[in-house]
């Protein structure tokens, strides 16, 4: 193979990647909490020997969360929390503890709030938020304090990591850090709402439509190219 055969397949590889990204951010459409994702396309030149001086080869291995606040929706329900800002839940999984946008949690056998997973919220101190079971009304303030029956209990978290582009994606709505994280305190918790995701089905739509042009057009540079080399080789071969 050529090297324009070589350079138009490391595209095709990147724009397969894309349309894979947008495909998965129409799914999790209805998630809450979700953040779309995109990729991230790099040119690598390297340098030949012969005629030509250099051959640009492209890559599309990073992906981009985009941090867009979601739509907040009211659910009423009083262990549905949702960020209106920056940063994240912390919770606590066999993995480390993770981040998360999706703030729709429910007390577990124990009174502890846990997400649809079964992994544990965390407070301000990194221990697990328990609700007493006698309460008979919960409350949480905007600065994430939660109060049962009028009386303060402990103060959800909020963080973001110290590296704003530290964000590795575990699940659709659970993201792992390797460095460090530091407290959020000038975003608010709003309780009896969660965040929508954050994917706009306009705009994916539209991408998609133009990653397949895209690919199509490629895809037919490598068929004449192929007819190109196969037309050299038989008058060669005569």
């Amino acid at each position: 193979m050529d090297n324009a055969g070589y350079t138009t397949l490391t595209r095709q590889a990147g724009l397969m990647r894309e349309m894979s990204t947008v495909a998965n951010n129409l799914a999790n459409l209805s998630t809450t909490g979700f953040r779309k994702e995109g990729v991230i396309f790099a040119e690598h030149i390297k340098a030949l020997d012969g005629t030509e001086n250099s051959l640009s080869m492209a890559s599309a291995n990073v992906r981009l969360t985009v941090q867009q606040q979601g739509t907040l929706t009211q659910t009423n329900g009083r262990f549905d929390f949702a960020i209106e800002g920056e940063g994240f839940f912390m919770i606590e999984t066999p993995d480390g503890n993770q981040l998360t946008r999706a703030g729709n949690f429910t007390p577990n056998g124990d009174g502890e709030l846990v997400t649809p997973d079964g992994y544990r919220l965390l407070d301000g101190g990194g221990s697990p938020i328990f609700i007493p079971p006698d309460a008979r009304s919960i409350a949480v303030a905007a600065d994430g304090t939660l109060s049962a029956d009028g009386v303060p209990q402990t103060q959800i978290g909020l963080y973001t990591p110290a590296d704003p582009t530290d964000l590795s994606r575990q699940n659709g709505v659970r993201f792992q850090v390797s460095g460090d994280v530091i407290p959020v305190e000038d975003s608010a918790i709003m309780q009896g709402f969660v965040e929508d995701s954050n994917v706009n089905p306009v705009i994916e739509i539209a991408r998609m439509i133009e990653v397949q042009r895209a690919y199509e057009l490629g895809q037919g540079f490598l068929d004449k190219e192929d007819e190109r080399i196969r037309g050299v080789l038989q008058t060669l071969g005569r």
